[in-house]
């Protein structure tokens, strides 16, 4: 299984353009803390990203000593660069990868971070596969772009890549379905520091959507179908998959 080839050409220079540093630096940081939060309970000696970016992520926990062992593997040559570049204190190792094959022996790593990578991916039942394979632990994070009209956003969501669209249900769904075991999560709402990113140069629109959050949070129903991203701490089993 390889990735489409305009797929792979879209990536390969996706890192080049240094005017987004602070958006993916800012970004990368709340994605972290939801990391630490969700490993709180456990230490994890040997870690690996799956879609590593930049590196912004890997950049954070190395600073805040997350693990000693860190690992990258990235389908983007200008990502790899820029990993490489950015010197990461406890990054091991750095690997350009084709999308599903993931180089390490079966059980290899601890814990596996997949954030904002499944809703790029065109097959992600088979990366979900192949994570499993080498990890005992992982958490993922996907943004939550549902909603009950997204089909009339089509052509926003695919100028951002995302081609799969989730719910934190059906995420929960498509793990339990490939033999993850959910063991704990967050519903993620924007900080402001985030808040102000996004709507730079639009107060009314972060007014608006500021509103639809808080309303949001106070219903615990819709928290849990409308955060504005969801992460998740899973451990695989050791069942023999099987969807029927």
């Amino acid at each position: 299984m390889e990735l489409s080839e305009n797929l792979k050409s879209s990536y390969a220079n996706q890192y080049e353009n240094s005017n987004t540093y602070q958006w993916r630096n800012t970004g990368a940081k709340y994605k972290a803390f939801n990391i630490l939060d969700l490993s709180k309970k456990i230490s994890f000696k040997n870690v690996l990203e799956v879609g590593a970016g930049e590196g912004s992520i890997l950049e954070w926990l190395s600073k805040w000593n997350f693990s000693e062992n860190l690992h990258a593997i990235e389908i983007s040559e200008s990502g790899i660069e820029s990993i490489k570049g950015k010197h990461i204190p406890h990054l091991k190792e750095v690997l350009l990868f084709d999308g599903y094959q993931i180089p390490y022996p079966d059980n290899f790593f601890d814990l596996i971070i997949c954030s904002h990578v499944l809703e790029h991916v065109e097959h992600e039942r088979i990366l979900l596969r192949e994570i499993s394979r080498v990890s005992k632990f992982q958490i993922f994070e996907v943004p939550i772009d549902f909603s009950f009209y997204v089909d009339k956003k089509l052509k926003h969501f695919l100028s951002y890549g995302h081609i799969n669209i989730y719910t934190p249900g059906l995420f929960r769904f498509l793990l339990q379905s490939e033999n993850y075991t959910v063991l704990d999560d967050i519903t993620y709402f924007y900080d402001e520091e985030i808040f102000n990113l996004i709507y730079k140069h639009n107060r009314i629109g972060k007014a608006i959507q500021k509103l639809k959050n808080n309303f949001i949070k106070i219903i615990p129903y819709l928290s849990g179908i409308k955060p504005n991203s969801y992460a998740v701490l899973t451990k695989k089993s050791n069942d023999k998959l099987s969807i029927f």
